[in-house]
């Protein structure tokens, strides 16, 4: 919000108060305040002047001579290159010694043989932003009102010796989106008295009652409280006057004409949006408010047509035609034009979620949809009205009919909070005094009664509508006692030491493994491709893509679904900058639908996703570099489940997924009190994904983490050093080829029993003399007991009954 002091000075004394040291009282109590903006960028010696004639420049085709009348005595010679000046003009001249923004000083000059003594100027010239005046104004000299006094100088003419306060106001002092709220603001921390506009003393009235031109009805009582129009006969649309086209882009507001630009200026000065409708495109003389139907259509102000769900909340005329976006905007059908001349304005309490929600379906933001969201104060819905009534009746000739016609559901109510001074002191930790706190609720304009034992019955305005507990005006009390006057005090009553959650404890050390395992983590964008997710199996249950209502891009139009696409892109990006050997990982969430519209929340799942591609080491004189393969990844994934304490919970099935290469992949597998759980899935990409992203052969997998945050263990489990020597049986077994070396090693940790301390597979042989859909697969089992010596006769029993085991269960044979 912006706020021009020459205007706030209207409602509050700024006497003697330096704005700079105002902004920073401001700050200090609780209201940011951005920037102080000078709007005068250096403008000296310029007034208004009057040009008496024009006359063509003898030797020059663009130039003009012109004798300019500016209140100094004698009329000066002005050569002006601007298309539009014009004998009978009021503008604004720099005389010989004015300064102008950028550092131009004007001084007697002779252009093309004929003397200048000053300079016509453009309201660029003058520092103005000119994107904020009327078009016909941005191009050429800055022409003046007729009214324009001769002489006077064009800084008090325009209000440029004024300073902009920028309010960088968060969500809940929404109270401060108008004038009036910052002078209560600003008056309660500089202790000064607030002077409100009266409008009800300034409205004339007709004896014609309102309404027999215009009746109002509301269908849906909960979303509008209270729609109230009043009906202005014989308006003349026009300019509005120039003190109040200065405050209007003093504000970052474009002037249009009157109508608009009184609806805009109370607006800003009230906080309430109004809005004008031409009564005579109003069918029925009638106006209504209720919810859109489903596929209604209107086209706005803007001239676009939006197609309203339902549930968006109109404004109907007398034939239930939409005429306006409630809150939002008006329909283009009823807009004020150049041949206007009724006026029926609108000022409304509508609620803020409706008008939220339809301003983020359409796309659709406003001035007017900011203070509805954040819910405009009941009680000025009348007093901005009749503001505005009276301001066209003073600037625009209108006529104002007796009444204002509205319907109403409910009544704005002040809330009363009950303040304990035992509590906001603890609280504090201070010693003000009840006459101290009474004092500084006073300066808030905030009513209390007397004190009654140790509290205070506190009535809240409805304009302060985040003000709705008692911690709430502690807090006010607090920001203009001045929090730099609260004294440091011990913190007391009882404390929680802080910890992490299991989920979070898990997720740093997996990070902090794979880190140190010369893993680089990763930080993807949420957002993907449209069907991106579909090329590899889904994270859990899986379901729907969920789509971006309005995406940043094509490439960024749905919620990941998979971790997947995002480390790939980044695999092609590095390679494409030469960084081959890459293991990148994101601990990240993917996101599934429960159905294809999206009626409820998404279900959001916590993953890990991993990549691998590249040599295993650098090539070195000696020794060639080593592509890496599928064991690495595998092997990554082992000593992740080794440290939770899930390394025999987890199995690995040969598999085939989608958008994997059909032999070189797998899924995981975690054995659970209910059975063997799906977690995820490992594996080379496809060769034909891997030709498309022109990738060497890369590794990936994604795993839940959800069922690993249940299952893991608690704490790390440690064992003694072995202190007693092992015995090692190596072992080769023919069996059918489709059984899996998984198999094998389950099995025979199943069997061998305690004993056992290690089995791996270190070689797999096929060849024609096996014979037909044979293999061979060698294993080497260690065995050790922790307290004492194994006899070779022990470890020979064990072992002949692993090998009997595997004969039974997958009658292989033992190969001599």
């Amino acid at each position: 919000m912006k706020v021009s002091t020459e205007w706030l000075s209207q409602y509050v004394s700024l006497e003697n108060v330096d704005i700079q040291e105002l902004a920073e009282l401001i700050t200090r109590s609780g209201i940011e305040i951005d920037s102080v903006e000078d709007r005068n960028k250096g403008v000296t010696k310029v007034v208004v002047g009057y040009v008496k004639s024009k006359e063509k420049h003898p030797d020059a085709d663009k130039l003009n001579v012109c004798i300019v009348d500016a209140g100094a005595g004698e009329d000066l010679q002005i050569v002006c290159g601007a298309k539009n000046v014009d004998a009978g003009q009021k503008v604004p001249v720099a005389l010989v010694g004015a300064k102008l923004p950028g550092g131009l000083e004007i001084k007697k000059a002779k252009l093309r043989g004929i003397p200048s003594q000053g300079m016509i100027c453009s309201a660029k010239e003058l520092g103005l932003n000119d994107k904020l005046l009327p078009k016909e104004q941005q191009e050429g000299i800055l022409v003046l009102p007729e009214n324009s006094e001769i002489g006077t100088p064009v800084t008090k003419l325009l209000h440029l010796d004024d300073q902009v306060l920028d309010f960088d106001l968060t969500p809940n002092r929404s109270d401060c989106l108008s004038m009036l709220g910052a002078a209560y603001e600003v008056g309660a921390i500089v202790g000064r008295d607030v002077k409100l506009p009266h409008p009800e003393k300034e409205l004339i009235e007709v004896a014609e009652p309102a309404s027999g031109r215009i009746s109002v009805s509301i269908q849906s009582p909960d979303l509008c409280s209270r729609y109230a129009v009043r009906y202005i006969s014989g308006v003349k649309i026009g300019v509005s006057p120039l003190w109040m086209q200065s405050r209007l882009m003093a504000a970052g507001v474009r002037p249009i004409n009157n109508i608009v630009d009184i609806t805009n200026y109370v607006m800003l000065e009230y906080g309430q949006p109004l809005h004008a409708f031409d009564a005579d495109k109003i069918a029925g003389n009638a106006i209504g408010v209720r919810e859109a139907k489903e596929g209604e259509t209107l086209v706005t102000l803007d001239g676009q047509e939006r197609k309203l769900e339902a549930g968006a909340l109109l404004i109907v005329d007398g034939e239930d035609r939409p005429v306006g976006l409630a809150g939002v905007m008006g329909g283009l059908d009823s807009e004020v034009t150049e041949t206007t001349m009724n006026i029926v304005l609108e000022s409304a309490k509508f609620d803020g979620g409706s008008v939220r929600k339809t301003s983020r379906q359409l796309g659709l933001r406003s001035e007017a949809s900011l203070r509805f969201e954040k819910e405009v104060d009941p009680a000025r819905v009348l007093p901005a009205l009749d503001r505005a009534a009276s301001l066209m009746v003073e600037f625009a000739g209108g006529k104002v009919q007796e009444g204002v016609v509205q319907s109403v559901t409910a009544e704005p109510q002040d809330r009363t909070i009950t303040l304990s001074l035992n509590k906001m002191n603890a609280y504090l930790g201070t010693d003000i005094s009840a006459l101290e706190t009474k004092a500084l609720l006073i300066r808030l304009h905030f009513d209390c009664g007397d004190l009654e034992g140790n509290t205070l019955e506190v009535r809240v305005p409805t304009r302060r509508g985040d003000i709705t507990r008692d911690v709430d005006l502690i807090e006010e009390i607090a920001r203009l006692y001045g929090y730099d006057n609260i004294p440091v005090t011990m913190i007391e009553g009882p404390s929680t030491a802080g910890g992490y959650t299991k989920p979070q404890a898990l997720r740093r050390a997996l990070r902090g493994l794979l880190v140190h395992g010369g893993w680089q983590e990763t930080m993807g964008y949420s957002f993907i491709r449209e069907g991106a997710s579909g090329k590899f199996p889904a994270p859990g249950e899986g379901g729907h893509e969920v789509k971006l209502a309005m995406p940043m891009s094509e490439d960024r139009s749905v919620l990941r679904g998979s971790l997947l696409p995002g480390l790939i892109d980044m695999a092609q990006y590095n390679r494409n900058r030469k960084h081959d050997e890459l293991a990148l990982f994101e601990i990240g969430t993917v996101f599934h639908g429960k159905d294809e519209h999206l009626q409820e929340q998404p279900r959001e799942l916590p993953v890990l996703g991993l990549l691998l591609t590249g040599n295993r080491g650098v090539k070195r004189w000696n020794a060639p570099a080593e592509k890496v393969d599928f064991f690495d990844l595998k092997g990554a994934l082992e000593s992740l489940f080794e440290y939770l304490g899930l390394g025999d919970a987890v199995s690995y099935r040969a598999d085939e997924p989608q958008g994997f290469h059909p032999g070189r992949s797998a899924s995981l597998y975690l054995n659970t009190p209910e059975g063997g759980l799906r977690i995820g899935t490992l594996g080379q990409l496809h060769p034909e994904l891997q030709r498309d992203m022109d990738l060497e052969d890369t590794y990936v997998a994604e795993l839940l983490l959800g069922p690993l945050y249940e299952y893991a263990g608690e704490t790390v489990a440690y064992r003694d050093l072995p202190r007693f020597p092992a015995m090692q049986r190596d072992i080769a077994v023919v069996v059918d080829s489709h059984v899996e070396a998984g198999a094998l090693i389950s099995k025979i940790t199943q069997t061998a029993g305690e004993w056992l301390e290690s089995v791996e597979v270190f070689d797999i042989f096929t060849g024609t003399k096996l014979g037909e859909g044979k293999k061979s697969v060698a294993l080497s089992l260690v065995y050790r007991h922790m307290e004492r010596t194994l006899t070779d006769e022990e470890v020979t029993g064990v072992h002949e009954t692993v090998i009997a085991a595997l004969e039974q269960t997958f009658a292989a044979e033992l190969r001599k």
